[in-house]
């Protein structure tokens, strides 16, 4: 697949880049997909979360009503699940979700959410620049000239620039992330994606063969 060079001014700088088909035109494997996805979204959990159950309750241990005679049922406890303010019965513990995925098959996800991208035709490249500080209006204007859109843009970096992400900071549709920085769950969930020219050889010499 051959894609146009944008300048930040919107104009066509007269470069094509070639994508390679082992990135960019893979037959995607959309288990691969989950399975990276998933791990991504668990990993971010915290795992605090905890509630505490009759043993932790702050009541009398005080026996409610004598075990026979009453024709109800037999209650021991205020602590009892079933009574308001009384121990969560099951309740969530803290606990650890992070799990383990096989480096081919990450990377394998990764350039299966690219290929969806590019039959989308939801790339576009621009020409590396560069931003004095940080200018939140003047990057908009860049979004604006190379139709970027309003809907979760992705925009792909080199390497990492402070004064493009200050100046993204505050767009709530754009996220601004470095080549280093790129996984499956971003490219997943962005509507464009946005690439600098160079980012694209750097994830070729990234392939694990």
């Amino acid at each position: 697949m051959e894609l146009s060079v944008y300048k930040i001014d919107g104009t066509e700088s007269g470069k094509k880049v070639v994508l390679n088909d082992a990135i960019f035109g893979i037959e995607p494997n959309d288990h691969a997909i989950y399975l990276d996805v998933k791990q991504y979204l668990a990993n971010q959990r915290q795992g605090t979360a905890k509630t505490k159950d009759r043993s932790e309750v702050a009541y009398s241990t005080k026996k409610l009503i004598r075990q026979k005679g009453s024709g109800g049922a037999r209650h021991g406890s205020l602590k009892a699940g079933i009574y308001v303010g009384g121990g969560r019965v099951f309740g969530p513990k803290p606990r650890c979700y992070r799990s383990k995925l096989n480096k081919k098959v990450k990377q394998l996800a990764r350039f299966s959410a690219l290929s969806y991208k590019a039959r989308e035709n939801s790339l576009i490249f621009v020409e590396p620049f560069s931003m004095e500080a940080p200018k939140t209006k003047e990057f908009i204007q860049i979004l604006n000239n190379i139709k970027a859109g309003d809907r979760k843009v992705l925009f792909v970096l080199p390497e990492n620039s402070a004064n493009i992400y200050l100046s993204s900071r505050n767009i709530p549709y754009v996220k601004v992330i470095s080549v280093d920085e790129i996984n499956t769950y971003t490219i997943m969930n962005a509507h464009s994606m946005v690439m600098v020219d160079g980012v694209q050889d750097i994830l070729e010499s990234r392939i694990k063969r």
